[in-house]
């Protein structure tokens, strides 16, 4: 493996160990002042602010063309608008449960894009890995939370499934975009023009919360969702998709889990079994076939 594909999937690993960390502490958060399109706000303009002042500091001033920042918005509707917005009004009306297991379609569907929009080939072992890693995720999802948890409504549901395909479209139809820039630059315009998108929805909301009532713990948790699970995550992320292909990024969706199980266990506030370890195992083995699939000749 190459130093490029090593430090890739290194960025994806600690994006997904964002991300991981994230979902107990902003679910912890959601319900202890901040709901669910409050959160997204907080996100999106708490990350867009973090990246002008990189870039500030980092003096990075690239200069972007009307036509990329067209792409850049576009980029910004279906990597974040709906994307956050569609999983997190989701997750609000089916169970957690659902909504993880839903997301488990992200690389199959990235795989579908990918192949129509950049001939990426569907493979024997790519369709392995991606089916490997989603009975792996699922099997993990089901054995830590119990299948009794699993009702939800199909409204909910669909709109989880929703934003793993607008996620979807956003790997396989940006690539190239994301290519042509530095992190900070893409994610600045990305980040700033779905702020643009989401705060005219969200304003009235925001100014109704009850700010003196929120505990400070709840501060920290949504600090860390903006600073850790947004910030750094996408940093990481977007430095990752320049070099790895987009069904390799999609793959990495089953590691999340492994990462929440992870925490929960040292937090002690989770038991670990047999179950959950071969769960693990086939979510790394999938992830491995995915990237060992046979990548577009360049």
């Amino acid at each position: 493996m190459s130093n490029n594909k090593t430090i890739g999937h290194l960025c994806m690993a600690a994006a997904c160990a964002c991300w991981g960390l994230m979902a107990p502490l902003g679910k912890d958060a959601m319900v202890n002042g901040i709901p669910g399109l409050e959160m997204v706000t907080f996100r999106v303009t708490g990350g867009a602010l973090c990246f002008w002042l990189a870039s500030i500091v980092m003096g990075i001033n690239e200069k972007v063309p009307p036509r990329d920042l067209l792409r850049f918005f576009l980029a910004g509707l279906f990597g974040i608008v709906f994307n956050q917005c569609g999983y997190t009004i989701g997750l609000s009306i089916t169970s957690p449960v659902n909504a993880s297991i839903v997301t488990t379609t992200l690389p199959i569907i990235t795989m579908i894009l990918a192949a129509l929009v950049l001939r990426e080939p569907i493979t024997t072992k790519k369709v392995s890995g991606i089916l490997i890693g989603a009975a792996g995720a699922c099997t993990l999802i089901i054995s830590s939370t119990g299948i009794g948890s699993s009702d939800g409504v199909l409204a909910g549901d669909l709109l989880c499934l929703a934003a793993q395909c607008s996620f979807a479209v956003y790997l396989a139809s940006f690539k190239y975009l994301i290519a042509r820039y530095s992190v900070i630059t893409s994610m600045k315009w990305m980040i700033t023009f779905a702020s643009m998108v989401i705060l005219p929805f969200s304003f009235n909301r925001m100014t109704a919360l009850p700010w003196e009532s929120i505990p400070a713990t709840t501060y920290f948790e949504t600090a860390f969702v903006v600073i850790g699970g947004t910030f750094l995550a996408y940093i990481c992320s977007i430095h990752a998709q320049k070099i790895l292909r987009p069904t390799v990024i999609a793959s990495y969706n089953y590691v999340q889990p492994a990462v929440a199980c992870g925490v929960s266990v040292a937090a002690g506030i989770g038991g670990f079994n047999w179950m959950q370890g071969l769960a693990i195992v086939l979510v790394f083995w999938g992830v491995y076939l995915v990237n060992k699939s046979k990548a577009r000749q360049s």
